[in-house]
């Protein structure tokens, strides 16, 4: 893949370097992209002050929201001791999360947290010049139809080379939504023709992005209602097929990972089962302890009356939870190993 960033990120790096040059700091991209750690960074950056000097691997990330925090601390647990988180604009509430976790950033509006003794910085509440704007998935396949078309490819990698008409069975999508996902596909060096067969390519980095835009994309567009349990035990002697329902979320991961109490339950089906509610005592709660979602694939997953892991997993990742996160970590190296790293 070529040492380069997206134009926008790029512009983004330089636009955030440059704010460092107020607190007496000098600030150069050593290299892009490089491999560090257990992660590839998007720059490494070279940061000076007082005849000191720090080399960061910088995480550029648009759009950083609660929902797409969890995956971006994953990518930066990968890159290590010196990871730097650079965003084009961090909220007051994002930025104290942030240094409560510990993590280093900057953005473009001036926005800081550095602790690198002697050196501190901390800079929350600066407004971005411009109004920003929501960043764009890279083309088609990352957009609330395509992602279906890539949770199926994730799901199983060996129906990357199946006739586009089984594909789109699978995902539950149109025939010509998987050939405008599978013609892009290409593109932008996710899947790649290998023996004269279609295969995925970097499916890691695959994984990631998809993670990223299903809780900014799709993930919203699913869910059919939140509501209130006074507890949460009785999910534990559930059969969510009895109900028309799989389980996912912490719940799934509990029962795959066995290290997760869930705090919250979400199922998917093709609506809220009225006979759950009233089994259960379920009352209408925006912010309640149990979810329903739209399932939004067209497969069978084992175990049964389960979601598959890589959905699993990005429940997890979307919570930001440090519970979630360390499940999430366990499912990993299971769903790579499935897609062939």
């Amino acid at each position: 893949m070529d040492k380069h960033l997206p134009a926008a990120d790029r512009t983004l790096l330089d636009e955030a370097l440059a704010k460092l040059a107020a607190w007496g700091l000098a600030a150069e991209i050593v290299t892009l992209e490089p491999t560090l750690g257990r992660g590839r960074a998007d720059a490494l950056v070279r940061i000076r002050h007082a005849g000191q000097e720090v080399l960061y691997a910088v995480e550029v990330k648009r759009g950083l929201r609660p929902a797409t925090l969890g995956g971006v601390l994953l990518q930066l647990e990968r890159l290590g001791d010196t990871a730097l988180l650079v965003a084009d604009y961090v909220t007051p509430p994002l930025a104290q999360e942030l240094k409560t976790r510990g993590v280093v950033f900057i953005d473009a509006a001036g926005n800081a947290y550095l602790d690198r003794p002697p050196l501190f910085i901390w800079v929350k509440g600066e407004k971005p010049l411009t109004r920003l704007e929501a960043p764009r998935e890279t083309g088609r396949a990352f957009r609330a139809s395509g992602l279906r078309v890539l949770f199926a490819l994730l799901c199983d990698p060996a129906l990357a080379d199946r006739p586009y008409r089984e594909i789109a069975q699978r995902a539950g999508v149109a025939h010509g939504t998987v050939g405008w996902v599978m013609a892009e596909m290409p593109k932008i060096g996710y899947v790649a023709q290998v023996g004269g067969k279609r295969r995925l390519m970097q499916p890691e980095r695959l994984l990631q992005q998809w993670v990223d835009a299903y809780a900014r994309t799709l993930r919203p567009k699913l869910v059919l209602g939140r509501y209130r349990a006074e507890t949460l035990d009785w999910w534990t002697m559930l059969d969510p097929l009895n109900y028309g329902l799989v389980l996912g979320g912490e719940a799934a991961a509990a029962r795959l990972t066995k290290i997760l109490r869930p705090g919250t339950l979400t199922f998917y089906g093709p609506r809220v089962e009225p006979r759950l509610l009233l089994d259960q005592r379920l009352k209408p709660d925006p912010a309640g302890n149990v979810e329903f979602l739209k399932r939004f694939w067209a497969f069978e997953n084992d175990p049964p009356g389960m979601a598959p892991a890589v959905l699993v997993y990005a429940d997890l990742i979307a919570t930001g939870d440090a519970r979630c996160l360390e499940a999430a970590k366990q499912l990993e190296g299971g769903i790579l190993a499935r897609l062939g790293r």
